[in-house]
């Protein structure tokens, strides 16, 4: 069973539909770890991750909002840490409180599918599939490597699972 593998797309398209055949595999209790840059492709592999299970609306980056809840095949959780982890360094305030307030402890024992960008620290101890997204270099803007990694038992046969359906 793999426990890492790299991708790499050389479109938008080609990441929304990497995201895709994810998302048609996720099942209640999964988590997907998203990193990297700003404009790395997060959003945009969570639009075909969202696709995947089934949302037929738009899916936006919630950093506004810190979360959003979708329904389809499976409930998905939107979430992007970012403003929380500035609001951390900003307060002095540790992340851990401030995750408690917005009920993340909760949505890890949902029946949904758990969707982080800007992860940090919530990503501590979780069985999760954790997924950084690099650019290329210039010439080369659209071309990203999906770096992936899975950290427990659940998460490996996820990835096994996702590689198997891509690359066959």
């Amino acid at each position: 069973m793999v426990d890492s593998v790299s991708i790499r797309t050389q479109s938008p398209e080609q990441t929304r539909r990497v995201g895709q055949k994810l998302g048609e595999l996720l099942q209640p209790g999964d988590v997907v770890l998203l990193t990297g840059d700003v404009g790395a492709g997060k959003t945009t592999f969570s639009q075909g991750v969202a696709t995947g299970v089934g949302i037929g609306q738009p899916l936006t980056s919630p950093t506004f909002t810190l979360a959003a809840e979708y329904s389809g095949r499976v409930r998905l959780v939107h979430a992007d840490l970012y403003r929380l982890h500035d609001e951390a360094a900003r307060s002095g305030r540790p992340l851990a409180e401030l995750l408690a307030e917005i009920g993340w402890e909760d949505e890890l024992e949902s029946d949904a599918v758990l969707l982080v960008e800007w992860p940090g620290v919530a990503a501590a101890g979780l069985d999760a599939l954790a997924i950084e997204l690099v650019r290329a270099p210039l010439p080369r803007l659209d071309e990203r490597e999906l770096r992936c990694r899975a950290t427990g038992k659940r998460s490996k046969q996820r990835l096994d699972e996702w590689v198997k359906r891509w690359l066959f």
